[in-house]
């Protein structure tokens, strides 16, 4: 019997789920097809009615929590574009605080740190360099705001400020991840961008 169009993305769903568990639990490069499978309650057939092979199944399971960056700056901006600075440190933290209660993205995450990215797995992490990419853009179109209306300090550039914020906001949560989530993410990370972004402000009276 033919499958309508919302068992199919049911059924691709529960693939992707059950890919999830079992990544998570036994690894990328020990999991197969036939343990997603077996886990997921469908055929081989099924796998790769949906997914070519394991690498596009990762790929499923990466696009399907993308990192925030650009959308939530991008968000926070249209909203208000007042105080950039502010902004991005407010957005920052709800994000960390977001993930900390998110046990479905801290999994998921886990998943893609801990992968060998290496033969069959590159294209991934190629994707993950342009995903960066475009974060640092976008990043840095905020900083290139807060220059212009005068409250970037005049020590960094917008480039580097978005680097520098980029690094330290994916070093808290895989750190918080890969240590057993050992410390207050929110509460921690807040701490530390607060005064990261101290340094981005600009000592002069703004007009």
């Amino acid at each position: 019997m033919r499958r309508t169009k919302a068992e199919a993305e049911e059924t691709r769903q529960r693939i992707i789920c059950a890919a999830e568990r079992v990544f998570y639990d036994k690894g990328v490069s020990e999991t197969t097809l036939e343990d997603v499978a077996r886990e997921a309650g469908v055929t081989r057939g099924a796998i790769y009615w949906h997914f070519v092979n394991k690498t596009e199944l990762l790929l499923a399971l990466h696009d399907s929590v993308p990192l925030p960056q650009e959308d939530m700056v991008a968000r926070e901006l249209q909203a208000d574009p007042g105080d950039a600075l502010a902004l991005m440190l407010k957005a920052s933290v709800d994000w960390l605080a977001a993930i900390s209660g998110d046990e479905r993205r801290q999994r998921i995450y886990t998943i893609l740190f801990r992968c060998d990215y290496s033969q069959d797995m590159a294209g991934l992490l190629e994707k993950q360099r342009d995903m960066d990419s475009l974060s640092c853009t976008s990043v840095c179109h905020a900083f290139e705001t807060a220059q212009t209306k005068g409250q970037l300090a005049s020590g960094w550039t917008p480039y580097a400020a978005s680097r520098c914020f980029i690094w330290m906001l994916k070093g808290l949560y895989i750190d918080w991840l890969r240590f057993g989530m050992k410390f207050d993410l929110a509460a921690e990370g807040e701490k530390c961008l607060s005064q990261l972004f101290a340094s981005f402000r600009s000592k002069r009276p703004q007009a």
